[in-house]
């Protein structure tokens, strides 16, 4: 299947606002007439959702790590057939909450399985479908945690110790070396109007 559209990825360490940036994102985007999708990783359809529940379900203490990696990159596959890959090839802009760097992030990094590793079990599952702009949304470790802890539910990820978030804050930091071409930093500390603005404007650029 060839790609037509824009696949436009949000990632960021946990607390750096990506559901409601990358939500607010794309409303302006259809406010001004462009023909987006908006879906998310884990989920985004019915199977990948129900993976979602088994990776992220608390209870699930037991869950091995590269259980947990392959989980990810099962339900990645299934989302990118069955949702991103047709949005694309309708020539629409495809705006994900989350893809493959998070996967390198935090389970090839944070998990410790291995950055090679986890890309491996990934590009097996995408075959090469990265996405044309990532927006980082950038915000240390203590601070994004400190934002979460009045949420009223907390996934298993959430769960983890200081020590695992700083990991994955450095495993970002390993893919925004790697991937700095399709990489764009905006600053996670400032207001959400400001954040949304400018993930807007480095968009629009980019489709021009």
């Amino acid at each position: 299947m060839k790609q037509k559209g824009y696949f436009i990825t949000f990632e960021g360490p946990d607390g750096s606002g990506k559901t409601t940036i990358s939500n607010l994102v794309y409303q302006k985007l259809k406010d001004n007439q462009f023909d987006c999708v908006y879906t998310r990783e884990p989920g985004g359809i019915e199977i990948a959702e129900k993976i979602r529940d088994i990776i992220l379900n608390p209870e699930h203490i037991t869950m091995d790590k590269k259980t947990e990696a392959l989980l990810y990159a099962a339900s990645r596959r299934q989302h990118l057939i069955e949702k991103v890959l047709p949005a694309l090839e309708n020539n629409k802009i495809v705006i994900c909450d989350r893809f493959v760097d998070s996967s390198l992030a935090y389970q090839g990094v944070g998990r410790d399985i291995g950055f090679d590793e986890v890309y491996a079990i990934n590009e097996f599952a995408i075959e090469g479908h990265l996405p044309d702009l990532t927006i980082f949304l950038d915000i240390d470790a203590e601070t994004g945690l400190k934002r979460i802890q009045d949420r009223a539910f907390k996934d298993r990820l959430d769960l983890e110790d200081i020590s695992f978030h700083e990991r994955v804050f450095e495993g970002y930091q390993e893919v925004l070396r790697k991937f700095k071409k399709r990489i764009v930093l905006v600053d996670a500390r400032k207001t959400i109007d400001e954040i949304v603005e400018d993930s807007y404007q480095i968009i629009v650029e980019r489709l021009d």
